[in-house]
């Protein structure tokens, strides 16, 4: 029904506008009495399950929503009901933000991708976190931050940090997002001593928000897809070194990947969808080289079916998230993507889906 119906009256409207429609329509359905069992009777429970660890956590399945979609979490618990195995909220900056001037969202219909320079438009973190407050969600959420544009680079830090201690309680993991590249500079924070000058300093705090909530809540860094091999192995020896939880790769791109004719492809901004699979998986293959399974990828950047999922894990990742292809597939994208990954792993006579993963691996091809 979305893909026939309801897709074609969203794209009518403005980029920006029907994707705060989506998101305000889900707010509303929900205070309909019934509306989460409904939502989880046509889609979510009709989901196989894939449970897999990560981080420390237990996840029902492996497909997971990126951020960007729920800047606000004012919806988190529709798309938990939808069948995602994870909700990643934000990105959330510690004072509220308009972010970019508009426009400041494409579609890139034909190649099934998005171009955004939205710049961190944020309610900011008090009345987020009264988002959260407000609602029983019931699965597994992180809460992505960042730093407002205002705040100098010499004083991230600072934001990183506020951010962290305000979402602490509400998140099962924080994912530090340094990789946008629609706020100026914030990608320097990616390099080298800067980036081990923040992750220094949020671990600290998250050793100390452990002792003091007797709670421990994981810690992933967010990177781009633009990065060199040597900055690669750079971050892949920073987060193993700090012993920080997990990596998410990647962010969208500032490289226009096989639409380079298409005239949107002049627009400033972060580049995600199809065009950006092959980046993000490339990276996330020399990320896993590094890292040898030491510390966790959760795999984003062009995933729209199972397929897409497999390579991405095969070449190192242990969950993945989609964003675009929710635009594109709507609200049953989990779902359809779960059930192919549950039909290869019996195709292939194992019963988990980490044990199909880790024989692919090896080189065996197991896809069909």
């Amino acid at each position: 029904m979305y893909r026939n119906l309801l897709r074609p009256l969203l794209f009518l409207f403005d980029e920006e506008f029907g994707h705060k429609l989506i998101i305000t329509l889900l707010r509303l359905f929900y205070f309909l009495p019934g509306a989460r069992l409904l939502m989880r009777g046509l889609i979510g429970r009709r989901s196989a399950q894939l449970p897999v660890e990560v981080m420390g956590l237990r996840f029902p399945n492996p497909i997971g929503l990126a951020a960007g979609l729920d800047k606000d979490a004012t919806s988190v618990r529709a798309f938990i009901d939808m069948g995602f195995g994870c909700v990643e909220a934000g990105t959330v900056t510690p004072e509220p933000q308009t972010g970019n001037p508009s426009k400041r969202l494409y579609r890139l219909k034909d190649q099934r991708a998005i171009i955004n320079r939205m710049g961190f438009p944020s309610v900011g973190v008090k009345r987020f976190v009264r988002n959260l407050q407000r609602r029983t969600i019931g699965g597994i959420v992180g809460i992505n931050i960042g730093k407002n544009r205002t705040t100098p680079l010499k004083q991230a830090k600072k934001d990183y940090l506020t951010a962290m201690r305000a979402v602490y309680p509400y998140a099962d993991y924080i994912a530090v997002n340094v990789s946008s590249p629609n706020t100026p500079h914030l990608r320097d924070l990616q390099k080298g001593a800067a980036l081990e000058t923040l992750l220094v300093a949020l671990k600290d705090e998250q050793i100390m928000q452990t002792k003091t909530r007797r709670h421990y809540v994981p810690l992933a860094v967010k990177i781009a897809p633009d990065i060199d091999d040597d900055a690669i192995a750079a971050i892949a020896t920073l987060v193993t070194k700090h012993k920080i939880d997990a990596v998410i790769a990647t962010n969208s791109t500032v490289q226009r990947p096989g639409i380079e004719d298409q005239l949107l492809a002049a627009e400033g901004g972060g580049l995600s969808g199809q065009p950006l699979k092959t980046l993000s998986t490339e990276v996330i293959r020399k990320l896993y080289h590094h890292l040898k399974g030491q510390v966790p990828i959760i795999g984003v950047g062009g995933v729209e079916n199972a397929a897409d999922a497999w390579e991405k894990m095969v070449a190192g990742a242990d969950l993945i998230q989609v964003y675009t292809a929710f635009i594109y597939e709507g609200p049953a994208v989990a779902r359809r993507i779960i059930r192919g990954l549950e039909r290869q792993v019996r195709a292939a006579g194992f019963t988990s889906l980490q044990e199909a993963v880790n024989k692919a691996r090896t080189g065996v091809h197991l896809m069909r």
